[in-house]
């Protein structure tokens, strides 16, 4: 028996118009769906945003990932889950891996990916971009990431605004993805940089309860959300305009 061919699939941003056409084909023709979720409970709006477009027989299964800085036991949830999912394929089932955004930025399918591909090399991968949550960011405010010869400098927030002390003084245009809980220390670094009056946070774009931060000091005493960016432009003033669509 040949084995079946994975899937990882970006289904977008959190609205559902925005997943490709290529990626809801795929998920109507998939025999096995994995998403990833927290050890702590089950939810996946990866899972919510493809559900339309699965078949009533697939199979959805949730593999938990530890929130943990600990690098041992992350490598050894990525490699136990990895080995679930090539047992899975090795049936010669067809198997999506569902992540938020796209699949090769800050996703965790790139981590089960590694494994899979160190453990079963034989395992055929397609792998589909999804559009990014700053993309979409940038479209519901009608404001061009970049222009001309600028430059896009796209940031983790996970550990706060560390990363970008380093490099602010090269920095034009810049993304913070996952702020979450880090968004104040994010504020603090622009604000120091200069670019704060040039930014501008999105929490849950094109989500029910959207916010637009127009003052990024705001994240100094607001109530951190998990989905969190923030969008920084240097030495322009950024008038952000959100859409009605």
């Amino acid at each position: 028996m040949n084995p079946g061919t994975l899937y990882g699939i970006g289904v977008g941003p959190g609205d559902p118009d925005l997943i490709t056409m290529k990626a809801a084909r795929i998920l109507g023709e998939a025999d096995v769906v994995f998403a990833a979720s927290s050890t702590k409970n089950t939810h996946s709006q990866a899972v919510e945003i493809a559900r339309p477009h699965l078949k009533d027989s697939v199979l959805v299964r949730m593999i938990p990932f530890p929130m943990t800085k600990d690098m041992e036991t992350m490598e050894s949830a990525w490699e136990k889950n990895a080995l679930e999912i090539i047992a899975t394929l090795e049936k010669g089932l067809d198997v999506v891996f569902l992540t938020l955004g796209d699949c090769m930025t800050y996703s965790t399918f790139g981590y089960v990916l590694r494994n899979i591909q160190r453990l079963a090399p034989h395992i055929t991968v397609c792998s589909v971009p999804g559009i990014t949550s700053y993309q979409a960011a940038a479209s519901r405010l009608n404001t061009p990431l970049v222009e001309g010869e600028e430059s896009l400098t796209l940031l983790s927030g996970v550990h706060g605004g560390g990363r970008f002390r380093e490099i602010s003084h090269n920095a034009e245009n810049v993304v913070f993805l996952k702020a979450y809980k880090n968004a104040s220390d994010i504020a603090k670094a622009l604000d120091d940089a200069g670019m704060s009056a040039n930014s501008v946070g999105i929490v849950k774009c094109g989500l029910e309860g959207e916010q637009i931060i127009n003052d990024v000091n705001e994240f100094r005493d607001k109530k951190p959300d998990y989905w969190t960016l923030i969008i920084s432009k240097k030495g322009k003033n950024f008038v952000p305009q959100k859409t009605n669509q």
